[in-house]
C-alpha cells in the first residue's frame, strides 16, 4: 500500500507531495541534466499529474524553460524541484530526493549513456544510449510496477 508522501527544497519553503507510487524511475546521464544537478546524472521519479501537488510556497521557472520542457525551482533557495515536459500533462517527473522518505531514488532504468561519465555507475535494470522509443515505454512501466509490486 503506497502512502501519500512529501518533500522540500532545501529550505523547505516549497513543498510538493504525491499520492500515488512513481510510473517508473530513472537516471539522465545527458550533459544538461550533469550541468543542472551539478553531478554525474540527474534522478527522476515519474508520478502521474493528478497525484502531484504542491503543498506550500510557489515555485518558479527556471534552468529549462520551453519549448519542450519546464523545469521549476524553489523561488528562495533555487532547488531543483520538479519537470512538466511540453504536451505530456498527465505525468510530472520529480527530483525524488527531495521526499523526506526517498526510497523511491534507485534508477530502474538510465537514460543519455552515451554521455555518461566513465565513473558513474547505476543500479539501474535497464539502460539507454539516448532516451527509449516511445513504443518501449509500456513494456517498461510494466516491469516497474511488477518490480515494484514485489
Amino acid at each position: 500500500m503506497f502512502h501519500p508522501r512529501t518533500g522540500a527544497c532545501r529550505c523547505g519553503r516549497l513543498v510538493i507531495e504525491v499520492s500515488a507510487p512513481p510510473l517508473i524511475t530513472a537516471a539522465c546521464h545527458c550533459r544538461g541534466c550533469q550541468r543542472m544537478s551539478s553531478s554525474a546524472f540527474s534522478l527522476t521519479a515519474i508520478f502521474p499529474a493528478a497525484a502531484f501537488r504542491v503543498v506550500s510556497g510557489t515555485p518558479v521557472k527556471g534552468g529549462a524553460q520551453g519549448p519542450e520542457l519546464d523545469h521549476y525551482f524553489c523561488p528562495d533557495c533555487k532547488t531543483w524541484m520538479f519537470t512538466r515536459i511540453v504536451g505530456m500533462a498527465e505525468i510530472v517527473n520529480v527530483r525524488p530526493t527531495m521526499f523526506d522518505q526517498p526510497e523511491c531514488c534507485d534508477p530502474f532504468i538510465e537514460t543519455m549513456t552515451s554521455a555518461r561519465l566513465p565513473w558513474a555507475k547505476t543500479p539501474a535494470a535497464y539502460s539507454f544510449e539516448a532516451f527509449p522509443q516511445p513504443e518501449e515505454f509500456p513494456a517498461l512501466l510494466e516491469a516497474y510496477a511488477k518490480r515494484r509490486e514485489s
